[in-house]
């Protein structure tokens, strides 16, 4: 399995500079809680590859997963992987660094 930790500096840009396609495998009350500005909620407890793989064809940017501490996101790698999907990269800081820092969160 192959897993590309990007920091919140990374995550920051790509999704400012419209590149990043950010992919949040907590839990849809999670997000509904809070989420960081621009991601979308794919939940890992009801992963399915060809709704993931419609999801990143469609949208076209660069797909990174998100979770609440990087946990989720890498299971949701080796699921994607597993699934023959060429995902490799997540945000391993996750939600909890992105709050931490006093980013931006929408509800």
């Amino acid at each position: 399995m192959t897993v590309v930790d990007l920091d919140r500096d990374t995550v920051k840009r790509g999704l400012a500079d419209g590149s990043m396609l950010l992919i949040d495998v907590r839990e849809d009350y999670e997000f509904a809680r809070g989420h960081i500005p621009g991601s979308v909620s794919f939940p890992l407890s009801t992963f399915d590859p060809d709704a993931l793989k419609a999801l990143v064809e469609a949208d076209g940017r660069r797909p990174v997963f998100s979770c609440a501490s990087g946990v989720r996101s890498v299971n949701a790698l080796a699921a994607a992987q597993g699934a023959g999907l060429d995902i490799t990269e997540h945000y391993a800081g996750a939600f909890k660094d992105w709050y931490a820092a006093g980013e931006p969160v929408e509800a």
